[in-house]
C-alpha cells in the first residue's frame, strides 16, 4: 500500500461516487506513476480508487480504515518570506489550520496563497493525512483573541523560562523580527502562554515546528 499513489479528492467524497479528474492527476497517473489504481482521501477518510478507462473520472471504492493522523492545533503565523517551507512542515506535523496574522514587523505581505494551499495539499498526499489543513484568510495581530493561546516566546533565550502550554490547541509565531513590545505587553495581559523553544534564535519556520511539537501536534 505504500507504493500507491495518495491524491486529494476533496472533502464530500465517500464509497461509490463517480468523480471527475483533472489532466494534471490522470498524467500524474498514467505516466508518471504507471498505474490507474490510486487511494483517494479527504475530509478525514481515505478510499480505494480507480481511474476510469478513459482517463476522465475515478471511481471511488472501499473506505481503506486508515485513521487520519492529523491533530486538531491550530497555527497562526506572521507571514514570512520562506512560507513555503513553513506549510510544508506545518502540514506533516498534522495541524488542522493555518491562519496567517499581521504583526507590526511583518515584512512578506505579498505571498501566493493559492500556492501555498497547493503545497499543503501535495505535504497532506505525502504524509499519510486524510485531511488538507484550512489556510485561513490573513487577519490583523490587533484582531486576534490572544486569550486560551500558546505563543512561541523568543524571550526565552534572554533569562526566561516561560512554562510549556499543555491544554491549549492554539500556536502563535511571530515573524523574522520577533514580535514587538507592544504585542507582548498584549500577549502577557490576555494571559497568552509563552513557550519556550530553547536558549537559541530559531528561524521563523522552523520554530513554528518546534512550537507545534512543544505544545504536542498529534
Amino acid at each position: 500500500m505504500k507504493n500507491i499513489p495518495r491524491i486529494f479528492v476533496g472533502n464530500n467524497v465517500d464509497t461509490g461516487m463517480t468523480m471527475p479528474v483533472g489532466r494534471d492527476v490522470a498524467h500524474y497517473l498514467t505516466r508518471v506513476m504507471r498505474t490507474s489504481e490510486f487511494l483517494a482521501f479527504g475530509g478525514g477518510r481515505e478510499f480505494t480508487a480507480v481511474l476510469s478507462a478513459d482517463g476522465k473520472s475515478m471511481i471511488i471504492g472501499a473506505d481503506t480504515g486508515h485513521v487520519d493522523p492529523s491533530g486538531d492545533i491550530t497555527l497562526m503565523f506572521a507571514p514570512i518570506k520562506r512560507a513555503d517551507d513553513l506549510i510544508n512542515m506545518a502540514t506533516q506535523l498534522g495541524v488542522a489550520r493555518i491562519l496567517p496574522v499581521i504583526t507590526e514587523r511583518t515584512t512578506a505581505h505579498h505571498i501566493n496563497w493559492d500556492r501555498m494551499r497547493r503545497i499543503a495539499v501535495e505535504a497532506s498526499e505525502q504524509s499519510n493525512r486524510n485531511s488538507v489543513p484550512e489556510i485561513c484568510a490573513p487577519i490583523k495581530f490587533s484582531d486576534l483573541d490572544l486569550s486560551n493561546i500558546a505563543f512561541a516566546d523568543e524571550r526565552a533565550a534572554h533569562g526566561m523560562n516561560p512554562a510549556r502550554a499543555t491544554d491549549l490547541r492554539t500556536i502563535l509565531v511571530g515573524p523574522e523580527g520577533g514580535f514587538s513590545d507592544a504585542e507582548f505587553a498584549a500577549l502577557d495581559a490576555a494571559g497568552a502562554v509563552g513557550v519556550s523553544l530553547g536558549k537559541t534564535i530559531l528561524r521563523a519556520e522552523l520554530a513554528a515546528a518546534a512550537a507545534i511539537i512543544r505544545v504536542g501536534a498529534k
